[in-house]
């Protein structure tokens, strides 16, 4: 059986670096390189840390605590010594380490075991092919997440990583534009195999080529020493880089210029007190709770601000109709607008208010469609529109127009009358064109079949 563990690194979301004021603009691409840089992240002769970025540091508990991991409260900056063209200080200043005390330790994430979770900074990226450093990058706060080798199939890695991404993105601690990448071991025990390491993997399509392809070439090149590969992307296959490093290789020691961070217990109680559900915990309590079928309770739990939102109507509204208009309808509106849901202002009120409208036939749901694309930026109380356009139910009211229709598209009518049935669509539709959207769909389609035939 396989055995998969992963180290998974995301940007801190902070608006400076972690040891200085520079700005952080990551997942972006800048107007040039090297705009965002000072003597501290380039490592200027004489340069000294600033204290740590405390917003940093704050988001690094917050993602310890939702993975379960118990908070160390004293923490030592440790120097990771490489030779490396990216790292101008030859170390990159780390809480990790064999010496270290990592921030988070022994979490759990969805049966999955955290090892630890820890705070560094990020290098400067280096362009090995033009031999151009671009320092931007460098100093920007990560997050390391390292699981044990739990997984035992990339479908698994998949699957739990998408439930991570969602959970952390409940509480807004990651750059999104950033995206994760992760360094993923690989090993086959059964063919005691020692395990192999892959770098710096950056999407979750590549993160499951390489477990795939690499399980397949341990298993005819079982690997006799520990080493380090990376995934080449355009053959889909990983290539060998170097013998697998050890820690006494880093040559880790502590860093004289920052003091040790003490985590008061005040401060950990504070930010765990401000933690909201996470998306497993909101996703069972839509289904037991309010009986929301499975299929829109895991499309409602997708985003915090969703989840929020439906949780303030549904106690007001149809439980159906609600989670139906919410998953479907105003979902589409949002992503044909390319609006995040904090990005608009729709009222849960006025939302309860369009949905008593359908409910009670006040209005059609086509009508009700369109109000709700008109809430491109704020909503407002649907019911003024609803009274002047009230919903036609009566037959015989929609039988006069249909008369009309039927008079106005002779060769739609004759289309049906020969079989082609999708002309009954076409008339349906010049009747709610000419209600304004007022008709009752079902009624006047059962009118226009009846006076065809």
């Amino acid at each position: 059986m396989v055995k998969v563990g992963l180290e998974i690194h995301g940007y801190i979301n902070t608006e400076e670096k972690l040891f200085c004021r520079c700005r952080t603009i990551h997942g972006l691409k800048l107007s040039k390189p090297n705009m965002n840089i000072c003597p501290v992240c380039t490592a200027q002769p004489g340069a000294k840390p600033m204290l740590p970025n405390r917003n940093a540091v704050d988001k690094s508990i917050q993602i310890a605590l939702i993975l379960k991991c118990k908070v160390n409260q004293r923490l030592i900056w440790q120097r990771k010594h490489y030779d490396w063209p990216d790292l101008p200080k030859g170390y990159q200043n780390t809480i990790s380490g064999s010496h270290a005390t990592p921030l988070g330790i022994n979490g759990n994430f969805l049966g999955i075991r955290i090892r630890e979770c820890h705070l560094e900074e990020d290098p400067a990226a280096w362009n090995p092919k033009t031999g151009e450093i671009d320092y931007n990058r460098s100093g920007l706060p990560l997050i390391e997440i390292v699981t044990e080798p739990d997984f035992n199939s990339s479908e698994q890695v998949i699957d739990w990583l998408k439930q991570l991404i969602v959970t952390l993105g409940y509480i807004k601690v990651l750059d999104k534009n950033a995206g994760i990448k992760a360094d993923v071991n690989i090993s086959l025990p059964e063919l005691k195999g020692e395990r192999v390491e892959v770098k710096n993997v950056n999407s979750l399509k590549n993160i499951k080529t390489t477990i795939e392809s690499e399980i397949v070439r341990q298993k005819t090149d079982i690997p006799k020493i520990q080493e380090t590969r990376m995934f080449d992307e355009s053959k889909g296959i990983t290539i060998k880089m170097r013998s697998k490093e050890n820690a006494e290789d880093y040559r880790f020691i502590s860093e004289p210029d920052l003091p040790a961070m003490i985590i008061e217990k005040s401060r950990i109680d504070k930010i765990l007190s401000a933690l909201p559900e996470t998306p497993a915990e909101k996703l069972q309590k839509l289904i037991k709770k309010y009986k929301i079928e499975e299929k829109y309770a895991k499309i409602l739990t997708k985003k915090l601000e969703i989840a929020e939102f439906f949780e303030k109507i549904i106690e007001k509204t149809n439980p159906k109709l609600a989670s139906q208009w919410t998953t479907i309808e105003l979902l589409s509106v949002l992503n044909y607008n390319k609006k995040e849901p904090e990005e608009v202002d729709i009222k849960p009120e006025h939302f309860i208010e369009l949905l008593k409208l359908i409910e009670e036939k006040k209005i059609t749901e086509l009508k009700a469609k369109e109000i709700l694309r008109s809430w491109k930026e704020e909503s407002y109380s649907p019911k003024q529109d609803a009274k002047s356009n009230s919903q036609i139910s009566n037959k015989d009211e929609i039988e006069k127009i249909a008369r009309e229709i039927i008079k106005e598209n002779e060769k739609a009518v004759q289309d049906f009358k020969s079989g082609k049935h999708e002309s009954l669509n076409f008339l349906i539709g010049k009747v709610m064109q000419k209600t304004n959207k007022r008709a009752d769909f079902k009624t006047a389609g059962e009118v226009l079949v009846k006076l065809l035939k």
